[in-house]
């Protein structure tokens, strides 16, 4: 499975870091592998919120896995999808990681709270056992029928015990298998840095706006063994205060007209979409000439 999006993210982050933005759906996707970035990430907190609903784990696989094959079917480019707790135990996670591998995703990340869980930089959280942890990597591992497909164990000891608990698990998750870890809420650049210089493994660095942590440059990232940095939802934040702009306008003026330019013209929107191929196969099965 040499050309697997799992093979092929593996391939983008041997030659340099990957920056990985977050992509609410199929079409923000597509605008980024056009932009030439070499990877996308589903986050759990923006579909949740593209429902409707927080980031409280109130998702369910199946909406996952949906919203994964509508974006890897729209885009090639190798995404990264948020699995929040596994949906369950072992065995729950077994299923998810064949439920993802099948939707297209390149790889995914389990962490190790409790349910229910919460996002990330809030308050409230509790973990599991290092030992469940564990087993859940374990068994995500070896529910995997592509060897590239990437396994990626988030921690959210930092924000809850401690950050030696955090290394300690980290080490941990390496141990049974995890490709990749995923240190949720670092406090400063010290600690980034630093963790980045105590964990043997690859890391992943969450850019969330408006978190716990510091707003950091890719190429310092980069510098400290992150080897992937996600903005999961930084294109929905700017999507909604898009949106917010434009309602307010037509309530205070009555038109659209003096916020025409920040939208997309309707070209670059069938552009975007790939319009003309499909009028032009349109036009092919029922006999006319696909160049005319």
């Amino acid at each position: 499975m040499g050309d697997s999006p799992g093979a092929r993210l593996r391939s983008a982050m041997a030659r340099e870091a990957v920056m990985a933005p977050g992509v609410f759906n199929a079409l923000v996707a597509r605008m980024a592998e056009q932009m030439g970035f070499q990877a996308i990430y589903l986050s759990g907190a923006a579909l949740s919120a593209s429902y409707g609903l927080p980031d409280v784990g109130l998702i369910t696989l199946t909406e996952f896995t949906q919203a994964i094959k509508l974006i890897t079917d729209a885009a090639s480019v190798p995404l990264i999808a948020d699995a929040d707790t596994g949906f369950g135990e072992a065995l729950n996670v077994e299923r998810t990681v064949r439920e993802y591998e099948k939707a297209g995703a390149a790889g995914l990340h389990l962490e190790d709270q409790e349910m229910p869980k919460r996002c990330g930089h809030l308050s409230g959280k509790r973990l599991i056992e290092t030992s469940a942890m564990a087993s859940k990597i374990r068994a995500a591992c070896a529910a995997r029928r592509d060897a590239s497909f990437l396994i990626i164990a988030r921690t959210d000891a930092r924000g809850v015990t401690s950050y030696e608990d955090a290394l300690a698990r980290a080490a941990a998750y390496l141990e049974a298998g995890a490709d990749m870890i995923f240190v949720e809420a670092l406090k400063s650049r010290e600690e980034f840095q630093s963790f980045g210089q105590q964990c043997r493994g690859p890391l992943l660095a969450n850019m969330t706006e408006f978190g716990q942590g510091p707003l950091i440059a890719f190429s310092e990232l980069a510098q400290w063994n992150y080897r992937v940095v996600i903005y999961p939802v930084s294109t929905f934040r700017m999507a909604m205060r898009a949106a917010e702009k434009l309602l307010h306008t037509l309530r205070r003026e009555g038109q659209q007209s003096t916020v025409i330019p920040d939208m997309l013209t309707r070209q670059e929107l069938y552009d975007l979409l790939g319009y003309r191929g499909y009028e032009e196969r349109d036009r092919s099965y029922f006999g006319g000439s696909s160049s005319s």
